[in-house]
Protein backbone atom coordinates (compact mmCIF):
# COMPACT_ATOMS: atom_id res chain seq x y z
CA UNK A 1 0.00 0.00 0.00
CA UNK A 2 1.51 3.32 -1.25
CA UNK A 3 2.16 5.53 1.85
CA UNK A 4 0.43 8.85 2.17
CA UNK A 5 2.39 12.25 1.97
CA UNK A 6 1.60 12.61 5.65
CA UNK A 7 3.73 9.92 6.25
CA UNK A 8 6.29 10.98 4.25
CA UNK A 9 7.33 14.64 5.63
CA UNK A 10 10.52 15.30 5.20
CA UNK A 11 12.09 19.11 6.88
CA UNK A 12 15.05 20.12 5.35
CA UNK A 13 16.71 22.38 7.76
CA UNK A 14 19.06 25.47 6.69
CA UNK A 15 20.45 28.78 6.44
CA UNK A 16 21.39 28.09 3.14
CA UNK A 17 18.93 28.70 -0.24
CA UNK A 18 20.36 27.11 -2.95
CA UNK A 19 20.87 23.88 -0.95
CA UNK A 20 17.34 23.92 0.57
CA UNK A 21 16.20 24.27 -2.98
CA UNK A 22 18.24 21.58 -4.65
CA UNK A 23 17.67 19.14 -1.31
CA UNK A 24 13.70 19.95 -1.47
CA UNK A 25 13.37 19.57 -5.45
CA UNK A 26 15.59 15.70 -5.26
CA UNK A 27 12.88 15.26 -2.18
CA UNK A 28 9.82 16.44 -4.32
CA UNK A 29 10.75 13.85 -6.91
CA UNK A 30 10.09 11.29 -4.78
CA UNK A 31 7.05 12.55 -3.77
CA UNK A 32 7.77 13.38 -0.06
CA UNK A 33 5.73 16.57 1.39
CA UNK A 34 8.49 18.97 1.82
CA UNK A 35 8.40 21.76 4.46
CA UNK A 36 11.82 24.60 5.02
CA UNK A 37 13.20 26.41 8.03
CA UNK A 38 16.42 28.56 7.92
CA UNK A 39 17.03 28.55 11.60
CA UNK A 40 17.28 26.60 14.71
CA UNK A 41 14.63 28.09 16.22
CA UNK A 42 12.53 27.91 13.39
CA UNK A 43 13.27 24.24 13.10
CA UNK A 44 11.99 23.82 16.98
CA UNK A 45 9.17 25.10 15.94
CA UNK A 46 8.33 23.30 12.78
CA UNK A 47 9.20 20.14 14.51
CA UNK A 48 6.72 20.79 17.36
CA UNK A 49 3.85 21.72 14.96
CA UNK A 50 4.41 19.80 11.76
CA UNK A 51 5.74 15.93 13.49
CA UNK A 52 7.95 15.23 10.20
CA UNK A 53 8.81 11.95 9.69
CA UNK A 54 13.02 12.64 9.07
CA UNK A 55 14.45 15.95 9.07
CA UNK A 56 17.69 16.81 7.29
CA UNK A 57 19.86 19.05 9.41
CA UNK A 58 22.62 21.52 8.83
CA UNK A 59 25.07 21.48 11.61
CA UNK A 60 25.94 25.20 10.99
CA UNK A 61 22.82 27.63 12.07
CA UNK A 62 23.00 30.89 11.86
CA UNK A 63 21.27 31.19 15.50
CA UNK A 64 22.32 28.28 16.96
CA UNK A 65 24.60 24.63 16.35
CA UNK A 66 22.59 21.86 14.09
CA UNK A 67 23.36 19.53 17.55
CA UNK A 68 21.27 21.38 19.47
CA UNK A 69 18.14 21.47 17.50
CA UNK A 70 18.65 16.95 16.96
CA UNK A 71 16.28 16.09 19.08
CA UNK A 72 14.15 13.61 16.57
CA UNK A 73 15.36 10.84 14.18
CA UNK A 74 17.67 12.85 11.82
CA UNK A 75 20.49 13.11 9.40
CA UNK A 76 22.43 15.62 9.80
CA UNK A 77 24.37 17.79 6.93
CA UNK A 78 27.24 19.72 6.73
CA UNK A 79 29.85 20.95 4.86
CA UNK A 80 32.79 20.15 7.30
CA UNK A 81 34.29 16.67 6.68
CA UNK A 82 35.83 16.09 9.72
CA UNK A 83 35.26 12.77 11.65
CA UNK A 84 34.68 14.28 14.81
CA UNK A 85 31.75 16.43 13.58
CA UNK A 86 30.39 13.10 12.42
CA UNK A 87 31.48 11.07 15.61
CA UNK A 88 29.39 14.11 17.83
CA UNK A 89 26.22 14.00 15.47
CA UNK A 90 25.79 10.58 16.08
CA UNK A 91 26.58 10.19 19.75
CA UNK A 92 24.19 12.87 20.38
CA UNK A 93 21.07 10.61 18.77
CA UNK A 94 21.46 11.81 14.97
CA UNK A 95 20.63 8.66 12.43
CA UNK A 96 23.01 9.46 9.61
CA UNK A 97 25.74 11.90 8.15
CA UNK A 98 26.16 13.29 5.31
CA UNK A 99 29.14 15.77 3.99
CA UNK A 100 28.34 18.41 1.53
CA UNK A 101 28.33 19.02 -1.44
CA UNK A 102 25.55 16.38 -1.32
CA UNK A 103 25.03 13.66 -3.62
CA UNK A 104 21.18 14.49 -4.47
CA UNK A 105 20.58 10.39 -5.51
CA UNK A 106 22.85 9.03 -2.91
CA UNK A 107 20.23 11.67 -0.30
CA UNK A 108 17.68 10.25 -1.77
CA UNK A 109 18.25 6.93 -1.19
CA UNK A 110 19.27 7.77 2.57
CA UNK A 111 15.96 9.27 2.78
CA UNK A 112 13.88 6.14 1.60
CA UNK A 113 15.86 3.79 3.48
CA UNK A 114 15.06 5.30 6.58
CA UNK A 115 11.54 5.99 6.43
CA UNK A 116 11.16 2.19 5.07
CA UNK A 117 13.01 0.96 8.10
CA UNK A 118 10.13 2.84 10.32
CA UNK A 119 7.56 0.95 8.19
CA UNK A 120 8.65 -1.92 8.48
CA UNK A 121 9.06 -1.94 12.34
CA UNK A 122 4.85 -0.57 12.21
CA UNK A 123 4.20 -3.38 10.05
CA UNK A 124 6.26 -6.27 11.55
CA UNK A 125 6.16 -7.50 14.76
CA UNK A 126 8.88 -10.26 15.98
CA UNK A 127 8.92 -11.98 19.16
CA UNK A 128 7.42 -10.15 21.98
CA UNK A 129 10.65 -10.20 24.65
CA UNK A 130 14.13 -11.39 24.43
CA UNK A 131 16.25 -11.72 27.42
CA UNK A 132 19.93 -12.33 28.08
CA UNK A 133 21.62 -12.57 31.47
CA UNK A 134 20.27 -9.05 33.34
CA UNK A 135 19.46 -7.76 30.02
CA UNK A 136 15.78 -7.35 28.92
CA UNK A 137 14.70 -6.15 25.24
CA UNK A 138 10.72 -5.51 24.57
CA UNK A 139 10.07 -5.77 21.12
CA UNK A 140 6.61 -4.33 20.83
CA UNK A 141 6.38 -1.78 23.30
CA UNK A 142 10.38 -0.63 22.16
CA UNK A 143 11.79 -0.83 25.60
CA UNK A 144 15.03 -2.12 27.53
CA UNK A 145 15.89 -2.79 30.67
CA UNK A 146 19.20 -3.73 32.63
CA UNK A 147 18.77 -5.36 36.16
CA UNK A 148 15.76 -4.56 35.98
CA UNK A 149 16.38 -0.75 35.76
CA UNK A 150 15.06 1.14 32.12
CA UNK A 151 17.83 2.29 29.66
CA UNK A 152 17.01 4.81 27.67
CA UNK A 153 17.99 4.32 23.57
CA UNK A 154 18.43 6.69 20.54
CA UNK A 155 15.58 5.20 17.99
CA UNK A 156 18.37 3.77 15.56
CA UNK A 157 20.20 2.18 18.81
CA UNK A 158 17.27 0.20 19.84
CA UNK A 159 16.96 -1.00 16.29
CA UNK A 160 20.36 -2.22 16.60
CA UNK A 161 20.56 -3.61 19.77
CA UNK A 162 17.17 -5.66 18.43
CA UNK A 163 18.71 -6.70 15.23
CA UNK A 164 21.91 -7.39 17.11
CA UNK A 165 20.03 -9.56 19.62
CA UNK A 166 17.37 -11.22 17.30
CA UNK A 167 20.85 -12.97 16.03
CA UNK A 168 22.33 -13.95 19.04
CA UNK A 169 25.45 -15.98 18.23
CA UNK A 170 26.13 -15.25 14.86
CA UNK A 171 29.01 -12.95 13.17
CA UNK A 172 27.04 -10.12 11.50
CA UNK A 173 29.27 -8.15 9.33
CA UNK A 174 29.47 -4.27 8.85
CA UNK A 175 27.63 -5.04 5.32
CA UNK A 176 24.65 -6.95 6.47
CA UNK A 177 24.48 -4.60 9.50
CA UNK A 178 24.63 -1.35 7.52
CA UNK A 179 22.05 -3.25 4.98
CA UNK A 180 19.52 -3.95 7.53
CA UNK A 181 19.46 -1.14 10.20
CA UNK A 182 20.48 2.00 7.55
CA UNK A 183 18.68 -0.17 4.34
CA UNK A 184 22.33 0.72 2.38
CA UNK A 185 23.36 -1.56 -0.11
CA UNK A 186 26.67 0.67 -0.41
CA UNK A 187 29.81 1.82 1.96
CA UNK A 188 29.40 5.13 3.67
CA UNK A 189 32.10 7.26 4.72
CA UNK A 190 31.58 7.62 7.92
CA UNK A 191 31.76 5.41 11.08
CA UNK A 192 27.92 5.10 11.61
CA UNK A 193 28.40 1.52 13.06
CA UNK A 194 31.10 1.53 15.29
CA UNK A 195 29.52 4.99 17.07
CA UNK A 196 26.66 3.45 17.80
CA UNK A 197 27.97 0.48 19.05
CA UNK A 198 30.01 2.36 21.29
CA UNK A 199 27.02 4.08 22.57
CA UNK A 200 25.32 0.97 23.15
CA UNK A 201 27.89 -0.54 24.79
CA UNK A 202 28.27 2.54 27.45
CA UNK A 203 23.90 2.38 28.31
CA UNK A 204 23.81 -1.84 28.12
CA UNK A 205 27.45 -3.20 29.73
CA UNK A 206 28.50 -3.01 33.06
CA UNK A 207 32.64 -2.28 31.60
CA UNK A 208 32.44 -0.76 28.33
CA UNK A 209 35.66 -1.77 27.69
CA UNK A 210 35.55 -4.99 28.33
CA UNK A 211 31.61 -5.98 26.84
CA UNK A 212 29.76 -9.04 27.55
CA UNK A 213 26.75 -8.49 25.09
CA UNK A 214 27.93 -6.83 21.95
CA UNK A 215 31.65 -8.60 20.83
CA UNK A 216 33.73 -7.28 18.11
CA UNK A 217 34.60 -9.52 15.64
CA UNK A 218 37.76 -8.47 13.87
CA UNK A 219 37.76 -7.73 10.23
CA UNK A 220 34.45 -8.77 9.57
CA UNK A 221 31.81 -6.92 11.79
CA UNK A 222 29.76 -7.54 15.74
CA UNK A 223 28.27 -10.53 17.43
CA UNK A 224 25.94 -10.80 20.43
CA UNK A 225 26.27 -12.88 23.50
CA UNK A 226 24.06 -16.05 23.06
CA UNK A 227 24.06 -16.55 26.89
CA UNK A 228 20.37 -16.49 28.44
CA UNK A 229 19.32 -15.74 31.75
CA UNK A 230 20.20 -18.96 34.21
Amino acid sequence: MAQSNGARKVLIVDGDSATRRDVRSACAQDGYQVVEADTGAEALRQIDSLRPNLVLLEVALPDASGFDVCRVPVIMMSSRSDEIDAVVALEIGADDYVVKPLRLRELAARIAAHLRRMRLESAEATRNRLEFRDLLIDVNERRIYRGGQEVELTHTEFDLLTFLASNAGKVLSREKILNSIWGYEYPIETRVIDVHIRNLRRKIEAQPSRPYYILAVPGIGYRFTNARPT
